[in-house]
């Protein structure tokens, strides 16, 4: 976690609504120079103040797009650390990246550590030695613009929930370099098992048999392999990275059965139960229906009047669908009673929002000059490999569109 400065004591003796009005005043003092992207999970004083909505990588491309466009100068990512990352590797150098709260991180991609990556790299083809196979890795974009480096600078890709079943074929095909006959691809999949092993299970492979766990907090402790055995590096199609997101992994298939008991007693229109591939694969098999955050969000507001939703995504996106849907006479509630709260999100606050625009209007100066604090900059070498792993994945994926992400 990157150390975030404490605010002046004003900015939290502030009532919402006047931090809300104070934002929008420096927005328009601000102008076209600001563009401000906000990530589904926000609380909804935050999305209020977003010029687009949208997951990670959708923000960070229409972020480019937009800044080629217009005289952009800041961009203001209200998400997590390695979102921001990946937006300023995709928008041209003129522009700053700036996220509100330094300590807004992600604990799913914390667990995937360069250092380790690179030792499980090495040991993994150890026990691949005098075999016919070859790795490709794969790493979620919820990873940081290191460990995106190392996939790039490996013949490897990035994806998303939505693509990741495109960019995996295309891995188990040997990426960019053919399979030649009688060799075997292998997949190791970084940070998190979950979507990973649904991802591979999708895609017919027996998990139970084929896949195996690399756990870097065994392997700091000493154990080869992270804890999985020779045997099974060699028969698995897919090594899975022992990271899960914290969100997510609160969902049970318990969750599932009490829907589904509760719907038996009540009679009437059952919930279809839709989750996030990031659930574990308990819950994904339980469920109807699995997908991404844009896919759950279209589901819904795909649906006709009447039918019923339990998903099991984060609380305040989950939230603000039921309200938006109850309005059409689609009813939507979570999966689990229990908070699904993205605690790291919640940082990116109003007051850390107007706090940076403050800075960014020449508020807090002397001088009256304006100020970037919390800047997001990847390494112009980390840069250009972690390039390389996420250009692989946009040859497989739909541009987004701004229009499409634009706040009601």
């Amino acid at each position: 976690m990157l150390w975030q400065p404490s605010l002046p004591a004003r900015y939290h003796a502030l009532s919402p609504d006047e931090l809300a009005a104070a934002i929008t005043t420096r927005r328009e003092q601000l102008g076209a120079s600001l563009f401000i992207l906000g990530h589904h999970y926000q609380t909804d004083e935050v999305i209020r103040h977003a010029d687009v909505t949208g997951d990670s990588l959708k923000l960070s491309q229409i972020a480019a797009r937009v800044a080629a466009e217009r005289p952009v100068k800041w961009v203001v990512f209200c998400g997590v650390h390695f979102m921001a990352e990946t937006a300023d590797m995709l928008t041209p150098d003129h522009v700053d990246v700036i996220l509100p709260d330094l300590s807004a991180g992600c604990s799913m991609a914390d667990m995937a550590q360069y250092d380790d990556t690179v030792d499980a790299w090495d040991e993994i083809h150890r026990a691949l030695e005098g075999t016919r196979s070859r790795v490709v890795p794969i790493t979620y974009v919820n990873s940081s613009a290191a460990i995106k480096a190392f996939v790039g600078a490996r013949g490897g890709a990035c994806c998303t929930s939505s693509n990741a079943s495109q960019v995996f074929a295309w891995a188990l095909k040997g990426g960019e370099t053919p399979a030649a006959p009688g060799e075997e691809i292998k997949v190791l999949f970084l940070p998190d098992q979950h979507l990973g092993r649904n991802t591979a299970a999708a895609a017919g492979i027996d998990v139970a048999t084929r896949s195996c766990l690399y756990d870097p907090r065994r392997a700091r402790k000493g154990e080869s392999l992270g804890g999985a055995t020779p045997e099974q590096v060699r028969d698995a199609r897919v090594i899975l990275w022992a990271g899960h997101c914290s969100v997510h992994k609160l969902f049970r298939p318990e969750h599932c059965d009490q829907i589904r008991a509760q719907d038996a007693a009540e009679g009437g229109v059952p919930h279809t139960i839709l989750v996030h591939p990031e659930c574990c694969k308990e819950v994904v098999d339980k469920a109807d229906l699995r997908g991404s955050t844009e896919y759950i969000i279209r589901t819904v507001h795909d649906a006709a009047p009447g039918s019923r939703f339990a998903i099991g995504t984060e609380f305040n996106l989950v939230a603000r669908l039921a309200k938006q849907a109850a309005a059409r006479g689609v009813a939507v509630r979570i999966l689990s009673d229990c908070q699904c709260l993205c605690t790291t999100m919640y940082r990116i606050d109003q007051p850390h929002l107007l706090w940076t625009l403050d800075h960014l209007a020449g508020a807090l100066s002397k001088d009256g000059s304006p100020k970037v604090v919390n800047k997001v900059a990847v390494h112009p070498e980390v840069r250009r490999d972690a390039l390389q792993a996420v250009d692989r994945m946009l040859r497989l994926s739909t541009p987004a569109s701004v229009a499409a992400m634009k706040v009601d």
